[in-house]
C-alpha cells in the first residue's frame, strides 16, 4: 500500500503541473493577443504594402523586356539563316528526272535542281553561264566555242568535263533516244578539243543558239554503257539520277493508286560539291498533285512552303497576311491559235472578223490579276516588235461588216449561216481556272457577231493528245517565246507539217512571204538588219491574221511567309525560278549589327 506521505507528494506534483500548464496556456494566450489579433488590424495596410512591391517588381520587369525588344533594332537585325526543309506543291505528276526527257512541270523541276546546263537564266533574264563561263562566236557566226569552269564534279565525286557535255547533245541528236529536244540540234556538229572547251559547228547563222544551250547535262560515266534505245527506261531516270546541280537525289514517295489519287514526293538533299557553293536549304521536297484544287488544300493546311502552277488564287488565300505573292511575267504570250486547215477557219475573212470581234481588254480585265497586253507575234520587249504591225483592234461592226461582205448571214439563234452550213468550230484549250475564262469570255464575244465556238476543255494528257496531233479548229494557248525574237518554230510552214520534230506551228499557218522573212531574221546577227528582216514577216501576219494574240502570262507562287533570296524580274519560262535556288532560304534569326 501507498503510505500517507507518498500520497501527499504526488499531490502536490500535480497541484504544481497544474499550475504549470495554466501558467503556459495564460502566456501562450496573452502572446496570441499581443501578437496576433492586436496585429491583426495592421493585415490590410501589410497586404497594400506587399501588393504595390509585387506590382513595382513585375512593372520593372515588364519594362525591361519591353525596352530590351524596343531596342532590338539598334543593335540586333532579322535575317535569313540556312537550314529547313522547303516543300513545294507542283500541279501534275513525275515520270522521269533525266534533262533529255523532262517536259513536264513537275520532271522539269526535279531535273532542273538535280542538273545543270552550260547556260542559264539569272533573276534579270539574263543569259549567263552555268557549267560554262561563257562563249565566243567567229566572224560567220556559225562556230561557237564554249570554255566549261574548272573542278566541276558529278553528284558522286567523279570529274565534270567537256567528254560529258559532247556525249549529251550526241545522244540527243541520236534518232534512238527520241528526246523531245532533237529539232533544235539538228545538222550541228559537236566536239572538245580539251577537257574544258566545246566547240558547236552550226550549218547555217542562228542568233538564238546561245539559248539553247540551257539543258541539263548528263553523265558519260554512267550513261555510256546504255543503248539509247533504252535510256527512257533505265533507272537512272526515276530513282538514281546523278547531276551537277545544287540538289542530289535521296528519295521519292508515291501513295495513291488510280491517276486522281497519285502523288508522289520526290526528297532531294544539298549538293556540298555544287560548284556556286553547298544550298542553304536542308532538304527539298517537291510533292506533285493531280488538281489545283487539291494543290490549294495542302497549302492551308500549310503542308507546303511554296506553290507552282496555281491559275487564280482563292480569296482567303489572297487576303492572308501570312502569305507571300510573287508575280513573275513570262516572256511568252497567250493566244488563240486559228487552224488555218480547218474548214471554216480557213477563210481569211473569217479570221479576220474573229480578231475584230476580240475585246482584248476586256478580257484582260477579268483576269483578276495584271498582266501586259499582247497585239501581234512578238512581244514588245523584243527586237523587231513594230507597233504598226498590231492586229485588227476591238470593232464589232467590222466583224460584221467582214463577214457580210463574205457571204455569212445572220439565220436562227443569231448564227450566221452561208451555204446552208453554220459559222461553228470548235475552241479547246487545259481545264483550269484561267482559260475556262478564256474560252466562255471568247466565246461569248464572238456570239455577238454571230459565231458559234464549242468549248472544250481537256487536262493531262488528254489535251497532250489534242496539242500534238492538232485536233482541234481553235487553240487557247500559252507559248514560250524567250527573249531573241526568233519564233520560227511556231509560225514556218515547216512546223505545221505532221513530220516535224514537234509540230509548233498551232495555227498550221503557211505563207510563203512569212517563211522567207523567218528564216532571213534568224540567220542575221546586226540587230539593225534583222528588224529589216522580220517586217515581212509581221506584215503578213497581221494580213493573214493566223491568230489573235492576247497578253503576256505571268507566273504565280505563292510561299507561307517570307523566301529569301527570291526576286525574279521577268522569266523566260517557270523553270528559271531556280535560277539561284542554292541561295533561297526560309528560316530566320537575330544577329548583331
Amino acid at each position: 500500500m501507498i503510505d500517507r506521505t507518498t500520497r501527499l507528494r504526488w499531490r502536490r506534483r500535480l497541484r504544481r503541473g497544474k499550475r504549470q500548464v495554466e501558467d503556459i496556456s495564460y502566456q501562450a494566450e496573452e502572446q496570441l493577443e499581443r501578437h496576433f489579433f492586436r496585429r491583426l488590424s495592421r493585415l490590410p495596410n501589410v497586404l497594400r504594402f506587399t501588393t504595390v512591391w509585387v506590382l513595382l517588381i513585375v512593372i520593372l520587369i515588364v519594362g525591361v523586356v519591353v525596352q530590351t525588344r524596343g531596342l532590338d533594332g539598334y543593335y540586333l537585325k532579322t535575317g535569313p539563316a540556312p537550314g529547313g526543309t522547303y516543300t513545294e506543291g507542283i500541279i501534275g505528276s513525275f515520270t522521269n528526272a533525266n534533262p533529255l526527257y523532262a517536259t513536264s512541270d513537275v520532271d522539269s523541276s526535279v531535273s532542273h535542281l538535280i542538273f545543270s546546263g552550260l547556260f542559264k537564266y539569272n533573276q534579270n533574264n539574263q543569259l549567263v553561264g552555268d557549267l560554262a563561263t561563257g562563249w565566243q562566236v567567229d566572224a560567220h557566226n556559225t562556230t561557237y566555242t564554249v570554255h566549261l569552269k574548272h573542278n566541276l564534279v558529278w553528284q558522286d565525286g567523279a570529274p565534270l568535263t567537256a567528254s560529258d557535255v559532247v556525249f549529251t547533245y550526241q545522244l540527243i541528236q541520236n534518232a534512238d533516244t527520241d528526246s523531245p529536244l532533237v529539232s533544235s540540234w539538228q545538222g550541228i556538229t559537236v566536239s572538245s578539243p580539251d577537257p574544258y572547251t566545246i566547240v558547236f559547228g552550226l550549218p547555217n547563222p542562228l542568233s538564238s543558239f546561245p539559248s539553247s544551250m540551257t539543258n541539263g547535262i548528263v553523265p558519260k560515266h554512267i550513261l555510256g554503257s546504255v543503248k539509247a534505245s533504252q535510256l527512257r527506261s533505265v533507272s537512272f531516270d526515276t530513282v538514281s539520277p546523278v547531276g551537277s546541280g545544287p540538289f542530289r537525289w535521296d528519295a521519292i514517295e508515291v501513295s495513291g493508286q488510280t491517276p486522281e489519287t497519285r502523288e508522289e514526293q520526290i526528297a532531294l538533299l544539298p549538293n556540298d560539291s555544287y560548284y556556286g557553293g553547298k544550298p542553304r536549304l536542308a532538304k527539298f521536297i517537291i510533292r506533285s498533285f493531280f488538281s489545283e484544287s487539291k494543290l490549294i488544300t495542302s497549302f492551308r493546311h500549310q503542308e507546303l512552303n511554296g506553290a507552282s502552277g496555281i491559275t487564280t488564287l482563292p480569296k482567303d488565300l489572297a487576303s492572308s497576311s501570312a502569305n507571300t505573292q510573287y508575280n513573275i511575267p513570262l516572256q511568252g504570250e497567250v493566244m488563240v491559235f486559228l487552224k488555218n486547215t480547218a474548214d471554216i477557219l480557213n477563210d481569211v475573212k473569217v479570221r479576220q472578223a474573229l480578231t475584230a470581234a476580240t475585246n482584248t481588254g476586256k478580257v484582260i480585265a477579268g483576269l483578276g490579276y495584271p498582266v501586259k497586253t499582247a497585239n501581234e507575234p512578238l512581244l514588245t520587249s523584243q527586237l523587231g516588235y513594230d507597233k504598226s504591225f498590231a492586229q485588227m483592234g476591238f470593232n464589232q461592226a467590222t466583224a460584221r461588216q467582214l463577214l457580210d461582205s463574205d457571204g455569212w448571214v445572220v439565220g436562227p439563234g443569231g448564227i450566221r449561216v452561208k451555204s446552208g452550213k453554220p459559222l461553228s468550230f470548235t475552241l479547246y484549250s487545259q481545264d483550269n481556272s484561267e482559260y475556262a475564262y478564256l474560252t466562255k469570255v471568247l466565246a461569248r464575244q464572238w456570239k455577238a457577231v454571230g459565231v458559234d465556238a464549242r468549248i472544250y476543255l481537256q487536262g493531262g494528257s488528254d489535251f497532250q493528245t489534242t496539242l500534238s496531233l492538232h485536233s482541234y479548229d481553235a487553240l487557247v494557248y500559252g507559248i514560250t517565246l524567250g527573249n531573241d525574237p526568233d519564233v520560227f518554230a511556231y509560225w514556218d510552214s515547216s512546223q505545221a507539217d505532221v513530220r516535224s520534230a514537234n509540230r509548233l506551228n498551232f495555227s498550221e499557218y503557211k505563207s510563203a512571204a512569212a517563211d522567207q522573212a523567218l528564216e532571213a531574221g534568224r540567220t542575221r546577227s546586226d540587230p539593225a538588219l534583222r528588224v529589216l528582216k522580220y517586217r515581212p514577216f509581221l506584215e503578213a501576219w497581221q494580213a493573214d491574221a493566223p491568230a489573235i494574240a492576247l497578253y503576256q502570262p505571268r507566273f504565280l507562287y505563292l510561299t507561307h511567309g517570307q523566301l529569301y533570296n527570291f526576286n525574279p524580274t521577268v522569266m523566260v519560262t517557270s523553270i528559271d525560278r531556280y535560277s539561284n535556288v542554292n541561295n533561297w532560304m526560309i528560316r530566320q534569326q537575330k544577329d548583331l549589327k
